[in-house]
């Protein structure tokens, strides 16, 4: 099977991983990226406050989420969007946190999901000076991207995972997991 996963980025509205304010996702199939989604999002009751910090990083007002899905809304459409594809996120942990935390505010509970982190990936497969997403990019040649953009920030992670895998000389994911000493892990564990 060829190369196949769902690359997906949360913005935060503050220091709650409770509190989405926006996501990308962009799916990779056959190696190649095939479809994206994004939207803003209404943080979730009561993590609804923006912080200034948080505004500095991303640059989302208050009053660009309004009218904006709702978090229960959101969900649904990324859950349809993810269907049972892999997820990968930079510094995953991060992003999967997010999920399932702003899943168990709302009483939602999660399909089996599972994913991969393109930050361990990259720490295997590169020697670079740092790791944070925009350096890797860079370094695998995606230099124009808008980050912290939750959807550039998932393209970027897409093409680091394809030049990564390509790099490794893995046709799938498997493959480049195996490469880079890392497994797949739940969303929520069981």
């Amino acid at each position: 099977m060829p190369l196949e996963f769902v690359a997906i980025d949360f913005e935060t509205a503050n220091g709650s991983p409770a509190s989405p304010c926006a996501v990308g996702l962009v799916r990779v199939s056959g190696g190649k990226i095939t479809d994206s989604l994004r939207t803003l999002i209404q943080p979730p009751f009561p993590n609804d406050q923006f912080s200034e910090f948080n505004i500095r990083v991303h640059g989302i007002q208050p009053a660009d989420v309004v009218g904006a899905p709702t978090w229960a809304e959101a969900l649904e459409t990324m859950l349809e969007f993810i269907g049972e594809d892999v997820l990968i996120a930079h510094n995953a942990e991060f992003d999967m946190g997010v999920l399932a935390k702003s899943a168990a505010l709302i009483r939602r509970d999660l399909p089996d999901l599972s994913f991969a982190c393109s930050l361990r990936i990259s720490r295997k497969t590169y020697n670079l000076e740092s790791y944070r997403l925009n350096a890797v990019a860079y370094a695998v040649g995606h230099e124009e991207f808008d980050h912290h953009d939750a959807l550039a920030d998932a393209d970027a992670c897409a093409r680091i995972i394809i030049h990564a895998a390509k790099r490794k000389e893995a046709d799938n994911l498997d493959e480049l997991l195996a490469a880079t000493g890392q497994v797949l892990k739940n969303v929520t564990p069981r």
